[in-house]
């Protein structure tokens, strides 16, 4: 599928790596020339920040959700090209869903994380059929790709479950893979405990 538009999670901190900087501009000239929008927190501060100024550099559009009181702290960026305020979080992670055809993951804290897993548990129980991937900068999230390999192995995990998760290291290779996505996970656990 053609993917029109990407939802970006990532921290509201961010560490000064020169490196990590020369990645962004990558991911974004890469997003810009497929005409690829991005969805993403709104905020201004951070790798967000970064984000969405260098898609506005190249003229790229960005759609940034954020909270009322995450607004109220200043902490939002009124540059982009809309900001849509919701009242709460679980709004805020629904609109983004909402207006995406397609996750992706950079480095992040605990927020990146949970986002990550939701989007991707939605996607096991079928709730959406949109791609989901991981720009693996430095090999920052080695360690979470080796556990959910462990929960293969020990069986709490299908790997047809487990393969749904796009993880690169190059922008280009990871957009063009989630651009070919066309699987479904893998329900039998599902049919097996009669649940659908």
């Amino acid at each position: 599928m053609k993917l029109r538009s990407v939802c970006i999670y990532c921290g509201a901190n961010f560490n000064g790596n020169p490196e990590l900087i020369i990645l962004i501009e990558q991911l974004t000239e890469v997003l810009t020339s497929q005409g690829i929008f991005v969805v993403y927190g709104g905020g201004k501060v951070g790798l967000m920040g970064l984000v969405a100024d260098n898609m506005l550099l190249r003229n790229g559009i960005v759609k940034g959700v954020i909270p009322q009181f995450l607004l109220d702290k200043e902490v939002g960026h009124t540059g982009v090209t809309e900001l849509i305020i919701t009242e709460n979080m679980h709004q805020r992670k629904q609109k983004m869903a909402d207006l995406s055809d397609s996750f992706l993951i950079l480095p992040g804290g605990f927020g990146t994380l949970e986002e990550l897993f939701e989007v991707l548990t939605w996607l096991q129980l079928g709730l959406h059929n949109k791609p989901i991937g991981i720009l693996n900068f430095n090999g920052f999230y080695d360690p979470l790709i080796a556990q959910l390999d462990r929960m293969v192995e020990e069986g709490f995990l299908k790997p047809k479950n487990r393969d749904l998760l796009f993880v690169e290291s190059d922008p280009s290779i990871l957009i063009n893979k989630m651009s070919e996505f066309s699987e479904t996970p893998d329900e039998v656990w599902f049919k097996d405990r009669n649940l659908s």
